[in-house]
């Protein structure tokens, strides 16, 4: 895979960065409480998800990586979001690695996306950076998310606490 081609599918799916046209169906997720449950705890509000469109398009600017819309390739339906980040995030030590995430709708989960999409964005990583680590961060008690990482050969290499809650950082060596 070409780091440089920003937009790629996988088998079932179409990842490519966002567009202000994406605004809606992102702020359908972000303000989901099943989505936001590990993820700050509350649905975020337009004006948060706003800036976090904002902030998508400011790592792709800046640092030539970031975040992509999920689409199911056959029907073009949004499932969710995906991508790595440098969010400069006030937790010790400090993460020095690319971070990757993922949310999906609810109406997505259990179907494996969020697996495949996990490993087509680290199929994309491991080209851009083919001796470089990655990271994730992950509440304990999200198990499914746990599960995700697990599957895609990330490892809990210990416990911080983020934003005053108990947070799994874990690493994926290449």
């Amino acid at each position: 895979m070409n780091p440089s081609v920003l937009e790629f599918e996988t088998d079932r799916l179409i990842l490519r960065p966002h567009v202000r046209e994406d605004f809606d169906e992102g702020y359908a997720l972000w303000s989901d409480e099943t989505v936001t449950r590990f993820i700050g705890g509350k649905p975020f509000s337009r004006e948060e998800v706003w800036s976090r469109l904002l902030r998508y398009a400011g790592h792709w600017a800046l640092l030539g990586y970031g975040y992509w819309v999920i689409r199911e390739k056959n029907s073009g339906r949004f499932v969710g979001e995906i991508g790595f980040a440098d969010y400069q995030r006030d937790i010790e030590p400090p993460l020095d690695a690319p971070e990757i995430g993922w949310a999906l709708m609810p109406s997505m989960h259990g179907i494996g996306y969020a697996t495949e999409a996990v490993r087509g964005a680290l199929t994309w990583a491991d080209a851009k950076w083919p001796e470089r680590e990655t990271v994730c961060i992950i509440a304990p008690d999200n198990v499914t998310s746990r599960r995700v990482a697990a599957k895609c050969g990330y490892v809990e290499a210990r416990q911080a606490t983020y934003k005053g809650h108990p947070t799994g950082v874990f690493f994926r060596a290449v």
